[in-house]
């Protein structure tokens, strides 16, 4: 034994501690990528689940211990044959790599494992938590329009503290220690911007209910109210400036004010979505939602298949085929869902009642929920092959043109038209006709459907720049395995705006009430409200007479 050197014990000593720590590489880049059109989720929640970055697996246990390591540079011929070490017959450093190789592998089959188990109790709780928001909006949906509206406020007071505690997390230690009441004014802002905003709607409301008359009068203090409280906001604003740090306070100021518009701004008008009808509020929803999941599958399935270049930097994930593949799929959902929707008076039908406990509506249905025939252009057909036409098209109909003797001279024939007969003689093609049966709302349901497919998608890609700049992964994590309600709704918002606007532009018909007459008569002079009466009786006489 005692020809057994120790000079090279250190170098086996480096080598068990070198192998004592290996950096095995995260699978989660490979596995991220199969997420095709879903959303960026690669935070710190993600990582200690077995997400990015790296994992030290210690293997000191595999690899012998220094008071084992084995000379092999010794020199065989200098060693007795009863000194010799039945572990120093075996090759050089393959006990090591041997172990070392089982370790990774077991490791690796660990992570691997460990990852599997993360993602699919992260898919369980997303969707239970989907199964649970969706319950809890088709509750609020059926308790009444004043429920809904008390949803609505509730999301935008989550969301703009959601928005406005990004940059407060990112510059709070400047933030805490120099800028007085710098959280005051920034709620003080969205107070009065919800107080301008939905006062506007409440007056209207009021003009609108002859029961709730009684209140026009304090009605019309509402924009000196609304300017009273941005003046005061105002000056408290700027009266926080410090020197030294006004460049600062004024790019916090601006980022309040592009929250404001992001959130209050664009749900401006959606109160009056909701009383307008139901289904100007509920369809928009239900298409956003509806294109978000099926760009996720279609991104998932047919991902940079066919398409390879890029979709967008802000978000990497997104494919052509989950943006193509969800727009299809949002169009042909809108098409169909609309028409259920319109079968209920409950969505359908208007109001302007402020009631806690409502009852069912009824109502005299716009023209736009009942059913009609819609007849497409005969010169569409005519630049298609007929083969074609009738293949595909079996609900298209060949009109002909029929000769028809009329019994008396030659020159006197009668010409009419009708479906073309086959095997007639008589008969000449004039043009292909195609009518279908279908409700007019969805019509509308497709330009809807357009605008969720191609731009409220750029509401999430702008929540991811977002997230990119300030280095976070969600808004915040109020919904489980979703995150913030910004996550969720950032397609919303300008969703809603895009709905008031095609409301207001191509079904909106402009009508006179009763009660909006009394409340037009109630702001005339003495002398004007005597000149409108002589004219209503001399209108009555006029149709008495007729």
């Amino acid at each position: 034994m005692s020809d057994i050197t120790t000079s090279t014990g250190s170098k086996a000593l480096a080598d068990a501690s070198a192998a004592a720590a290996v950096v095995v590489p995260s699978s989660s880049s490979s596995s991220s990528s199969l997420m095709g059109e879903g959303r960026l989720h690669d935070s710190a929640d993600e990582s200690a689940g077995g997400g990015g970055g790296v994992v030290i697996v210690s293997t000191a246990a595999a690899e012998p211990s220094p008071s084992h390591a084995i000379d092999t540079d010794a020199d065989d011929d200098n060693r007795s044959p009863s000194s010799t070490n039945h572990a120093s017959l075996l090759p050089p450093h393959k006990p090591h790599h041997h172990l070392h190789h089982r370790s990774l592998s077991f490791t690796s089959l660990s992570i691997t494992t460990n990852n599997d188990e993360s993602r699919t109790r992260k898919i369980i709780t997303r969707i239970l938590s989907s199964l649970i928001m969706i319950s809890l909006f088709i509750a609020i949906l059926l308790s009444g329009h004043v429920y809904v509206c008390t949803l609505v406020f509730i999301l935008e007071i989550l969301l703009f503290r959601e928005l406005v505690t990004v940059r407060y997390n990112a510059y709070f230690h400047r933030i805490d220690s120099t800028i007085p009441l710098f959280r005051t004014t920034q709620w003080m802002w969205f107070f009065v911007s919800i107080f301008y905003t939905y006062s506007e709607f409440a007056v209207e409301m009021i003009k609108n209910n002859t029961t709730l008359h009684e209140w026009l009068e304090y009605a019309q203090l509402a924009p000196m109210l609304s300017f009273t409280l941005y003046a005061g906001t105002f000056v408290l604003t700027i009266s926080t400036m410090q020197t030294g740090h006004i460049r600062f306070q004024v790019n916090q100021l601006c980022w309040t004010i592009v929250v404001l518009c992001l959130t209050v701004g664009q749900l401006k008008y959606i109160m009056h979505n909701i009383y307008n009808g139901l289904i100007w509020f509920t369809l928009p929803i239900l298409l956003v939602i509806t294109n978000d999941i099926m760009a996720y599958v279609s991104g998932i399935t047919c991902g940079r298949k066919f398409i390879h270049r890029p979709f967008m930097q802000l978000s990497p994930n997104k494919t052509w085929e989950g943006f193509i593949g969800g727009g299809i799929f949002t169009v042909v959902t809108g098409w169909y869902l609309s028409r259920y929707l319109a079968r209920w008076s409950w969505m359908t039908c208007p109001t302007n009642q402020f009631v806690l406990f409502p009852t069912k509506l009824e109502c005299e249905l716009e023209n736009i929920f009942h059913e009609a025939t819609m007849y497409f252009p005969s010169q569409a057909f005519e630049l298609l092959p007929r083969a074609m036409i009738r293949l595909f098209w079996p609900h298209v109909v060949e009109i002909c043109s029929v000769v028809e003797d009329s019994g008396g001279s030659s020159n006197d024939v009668l010409v009419s038209l009708g479906p073309c007969i086959s095997g007639a003689i008589n008969q000449k093609h004039v043009r292909w006709e195609m009518a279908l049966s279908i409700v007019p709302v969805q019509l509308h349901a497709i330009s809807l459907s357009l605008f969720a497919s191609l731009v409220a998608p750029f509401g999430g890609f702008l929540a991811s720049g977002i997230k990119r700049a300030y280095g976070i992964k969600d808004f915040d994590s109020i919904i489980p395995g979703h995150g913030g309600l910004m996550d969720r709704f950032d397609c919303q918002l300008i969703m809603a705006l895009a709905t008031w606007v095609h409301y207001n532009t191509f079904v909106k018909i402009t009508t006179v009430s009763v009660a909006k007459l009394l409340y037009m008569y109630k702001l005339l002079g003495e002398e004007e409200r005597g000149e409108f009466l002589e004219k209503i009786a001399q209108l009555q006489l006029l149709s008495e007479e007729a």
